[in-house]
């Protein structure tokens, strides 16, 4: 067995008791990288992890994170350190500063390992549209199943035991749907609560840091380190952070606990709905109380819809910079726009050049009251039934995904059935209104 197996919380032990070094933590690591064959990261991190476990200061041992290396979604800037978005247009960009998130992380004294494969731009949830291919699940040795998007590789890392924590970002369920296929505790904090300084935009007003871990303790004790607010982010909250690890509490009696019946039914797989069934009689033995509550259907129809209007419509906005003059590999051309079509057509994939027509077709003059400022409407009341549910309850609880770790193969499906949908991309619930989830 090796260190990198456990917690957080049990290698920050075993190094207080002289077990294991941050350097042999680091050691293993970059070795595990190496030997990834899951397509899981853009860069390895070798010679600045060993550069920066050398110059660890120890008067930091007690922070949990010293020395425990972490993977970094290749969406964070990284100064000095290529960050690419799995995306061709920005091959070889290597940033100028870093992401809050990183630096804060760094100042604990944890150390990066690598950047990690993604969805291009953290556009999709399949984990196939990086520039480096698709990324696969490490419980199928055979390669017959992904992981999930858009934080692909970062949930690889941390089911393969490379790192105990990997950070990926989340506009819809890029850290949760991942984290549910690679039996991993997955994290979106309220939107606001952690800072996005120095994250690529997607749809900055679904957009959250995301991260995986293995235990709850673990994300705990993360949101620790990366809460509080951040004056290089406007949109980063003055509320003052709690003590999420020291806060934690297994004792549930009386917790309500919200089950929303019409997302529930739209699951057909029967061990899902047989082990989340077990679920509900634990929580019960423990003494929670279960409210079973209702949406209309109509508005769980309309849940989708409304993200992809909003997040296409704001990524093709956040992306106009992408054009090979101002930022991304250049191309030459006789004319701007002949320079900025060749740049597009090579260095966008074909998923991403779709979610940008929807975008433009969203935004456009004549469509734009409605497409764009419908879902808007749609979002304020998915959000208010939201609120009003938990009003009456503590949380509410569904499985994070219809199926276990789907089949590449079966990805794209024939025919469209209005049920599967709902099941698959409810999550962006969270999203629409803000919620931690």
């Amino acid at each position: 067995m090796s260190y990198l197996d456990l917690t957080i919380v049990e290698i920050h032990q075993a190094m207080l008791e002289g077990k294991v070094t941050p350097l042999e933590l680091v050691k293993e690591s970059l070795k595990r990288a190496k030997e990834d064959n899951n397509n899981a990261f853009e860069y390895i991190c070798e010679k600045e992890a060993l550069e920066a476990v050398k110059n660890l200061d120890k008067t930091k041992k007690n922070n949990l994170l010293w020395g425990i290396p972490f993977a970094l979604k290749d969406n964070f800037s990284t100064k000095d350190i290529p960050t690419t978005a799995s995306s061709n247009i920005l091959n070889d960009y290597i940033p100028v500063f870093s992401s809050e998130v990183y630096q804060r992380l760094v100042d604990e004294g944890a150390i990066l390992i690598g950047k990690t494969t993604m969805d291009e731009l953290g556009i999709g949830g399949s984990g196939t549209s990086g520039h480096k291919g698709t990324t696969y699940n490490p419980w199928d040795p055979t390669h017959q199943r992904g992981i999930g998007g858009s934080s692909s590789g970062s949930a690889a890392v941390t089911s393969a035991a490379i790192v105990p924590l990997a950070i990926g970002s989340d506009t819809g369920d890029s850290a949760r749907k991942p984290a549910s296929h690679g039996g991993l505790i997955g994290f979106k904090p309220t939107w606001g609560r952690i800072s996005r300084y120095g994250l690529f935009p997607f749809a900055p007003s679904l957009d959250t840091v995301g991260y995986f871990t293995r235990s709850v303790e673990d994300a705990a004790l993360t949101l620790d380190a990366l809460a509080g607010r951040d004056d290089k982010d406007a949109t980063s909250s003055f509320k003052q952070k709690e003590d999420y690890f020291k806060n934690l509490n297994t004792n549930i009696k009386g917790m309500k606990i919200a089950v929303i019946d019409e997302i529930f039914n739209s699951i057909t797989n029967k061990s899902i709905i047989e082990a989340f069934t077990k679920g509900l009689k634990t929580l019960e033995s423990l003494g929670a109380i279960i409210n079973h509550v209702s949406i209309d259907m109509s508005l769980c129809k309309a849940i989708y819809p409304t993200y992809i209007a909003i997040s296409c419509a704001e990524a093709i906005s956040n992306n106009a910079c992408l054009d090979g003059i101002k930022y991304g590999v250049h191309h030459k051309g006789n004319t701007y726009e002949e320079i900025v079509r060749k740049a597009r057509i090579e260095g966008f994939s074909s998923q991403t050049k779709h979610r940008f027509i929807i975008g433009g077709y969203a935004l456009r003059k004549e469509n734009r009251e409605e497409v764009f400022d419908k879902a808007q409407r749609c979002r304020r009341v998915i959000t208010d039934k939201v609120n009003e549910i938990l009003k009456e309850n503590d949380v509410i609880f569904l499985p994070a995904a219809p199926t276990a770790a789907p089949l590449l193969k079966h990805r794209f499906k024939e025919g469209f059935n209005i049920f599967d949908i709902i099941a698959d991309n409810y999550l962006c619930i969270a999203n629409l209104g803000g919620f931690p989830s």
